[in-house]
C-alpha cells in the first residue's frame, strides 16, 4: 500500500466517523464541531485528488461561511426549550424502512455497476487545469449570477445581525 493510498484510507475513516458523530451527538455544538472537521477531511481528500480550488471552496464556503451561520443559528435558539420538548419518535419506523430501500439500492448498484468500473484511463491532453476554467467562466460567462449571488449572501448576513440584534 502507497502513502496516498493510506492517507486517503485514513480521511475516509476520519469522515465517516465524523459524520457518523454529527447526527448522534446531543449537543449540537458538537455536533457542529464533527461536521467542521468531516468538511475539513473531505477538503483534504479533494487536495489528495489534486482539486486544489475544490478543497479551497470546501474550506472557505463551507466550512468558513456555512459553519459561521450555523453556529449562529444554534447560539440564537433557546436550546433549554429544545430539551425540555418530547422527542419526536413516531416516524423511526418509515426511517427504517428508507434505510433499508436505499441499502438495497446502494446494493443493487454495487452488483450491476461492476463493470462500469472499467474505464480506460483518461488522455494527457484532455487534462486541463481546473481552477482557471472555473474562473474565467464564473467571471466571464456568469458574472451577473455570481454577482446576484454574492449579494443575496451579503443581504442574509445583515439580516441575520439586525435580527440577532433585536433580541
Amino acid at each position: 500500500m502507497t502513502f496516498y493510498e493510506v492517507t486517503f484510507y485514513v480521511l475516509a475513516v476520519v469522515a465517516l466517523l465524523s459524520a457518523i458523530l454529527v447526527i448522534t451527538c446531543r449537543n449540537p455544538v458538537h455536533s457542529a464541531i464533527f461536521l467542521v472537521l468531516t468538511l475539513l477531511s473531505v477538503a483534504l481528500i479533494f487536495l489528495q485528488l489534486q482539486a486544489e480550488f475544490m478543497a479551497a471552496v470546501q474550506i472557505i464556503v463551507y466550512i468558513g461561511g456555512i459553519m459561521v451561520l450555523f453556529l449562529f443559528v444554534i447560539m440564537l435558539v433557546n436550546l433549554d426549550v429544545a430539551v425540555r420538548q418530547a422527542p419526536y419518535n413516531r416516524q423511526r419506523w418509515i426511517a427504517g424502512f428508507a434505510a433499508l430501500v436505499l441499502l438495497a439500492e446502494f446494493t443493487l448498484f454495487i452488483y450491476q455497476g461492476r463493470d462500469w468500473a472499467k474505464l480506460p484511463p483518461a488522455a494527457a491532453e484532455a487534462v486541463q487545469p481546473n481552477t482557471e476554467l472555473i474562473g474565467r467562466a464564473l467571471f466571464q460567462n456568469y458574472i451577473l449570477p455570481f454577482e446576484v449571488a454574492s449579494l443575496l449572501l451579503l443581504v442574509a448576513m445583515v439580516g441575520a445581525v439586525l435580527m440577532a440584534k433585536q433580541r
